[in-house]
């Protein structure tokens, strides 16, 4: 086998905790405005459950390419509206909302395991964010990545075979053994598996909170399994 020199990483949900900081986005927004009556974590499932029909309309073709700020913008008027409390909320105060996903904090394993990883490997993203909102998020919370790979360089979106590839030949130099997928979703991992790259899931069982439905577990064979990155990074012996 090839020897793993790149370990590239699913965000939302396997390093950060988007629910945890969607929620607390909401509260800060809704005590500042006087909102009462919204169960701010039910706005952050319901926002993030938005997230993969709102990918497939670009991926089937029914809107063009759209990068994930503007679906998230697309989903956040929406949900307003629903929430009835759209009228509530000024232009900068949907602007400031809408980035909240670049603010999103690590699990407390995250940080200090990924700068463990990092003395021995290239250690990157392969998310479904932009650049900006991938680079803006580790600025913010310290995450150390090496660099960012992004859903707006292939203009495509995870599962969609451009955004393994983009890892492989970006920084596996062609070899698909030299990159291993890191994702807390067997299905991101799977999927990854069958463009030849190595993987790794990461136990995340408390990402969706009580609503979470699937990825207790490891489901299938998978190069490494681990609860944390730091068990991750003790296994790759960093």
């Amino acid at each position: 086998m090839s020897e793993i020199k790149v370990l590239v990483h699913d965000v939302f949900g396997t390093v950060v905790d988007w629910r945890g900081a969607v929620t607390a986005d909401g509260e800060a927004l809704g005590g500042r405005l006087g909102i009462s009556g919204v169960d701010w974590q039910e706005f952050a499932d319901q926002w993030r459950g938005l997230y993969a029909p709102s990918m497939n309309k670009v991926r089937t073709g029914e809107l063009p390419w759209t990068n994930l700020d503007a679906l998230h913008r697309m989903a956040l008027d929406q949900l307003l509206d629903k929430f009835g409390v759209a009228g509530k909320l000024s232009e900068e105060d949907k602007v400031w909302f809408n980035l909240t996903w670049h603010r999103l904090k690590p699990w407390p394993d995250s940080v200090p395991g990924l700068t463990r990883i990092k003395t021995k490997y290239i250690i990157a993203t392969l998310s479904n964010g932009t650049v900006r909102l991938l680079t803006d998020m580790a600025k913010h919370c310290g995450l150390p990545w090496d660099t960012v790979l992004a859903s707006d360089i292939p203009k495509a979106y995870k599962p969609d075979a451009a955004m393994y590839q983009s890892a492989i030949e970006l920084l596996g130099s062609g070899d698909p053994g030299a990159v291993m997928m890191t994702a807390a979703h067997n299905n991101d991992l799977v999927a990854a598996s069958k463009h030849g790259m190595k993987t790794a899931y990461i136990n995340r069982p408390y990402e969706k909170g009580e609503k979470q439905d699937r990825d207790f577990k490891a489901e299938h064979d998978f190069t490494y399994v681990a609860t944390s990155f730091e068990d991750l990074a003790t296994q790759l012996s960093c």
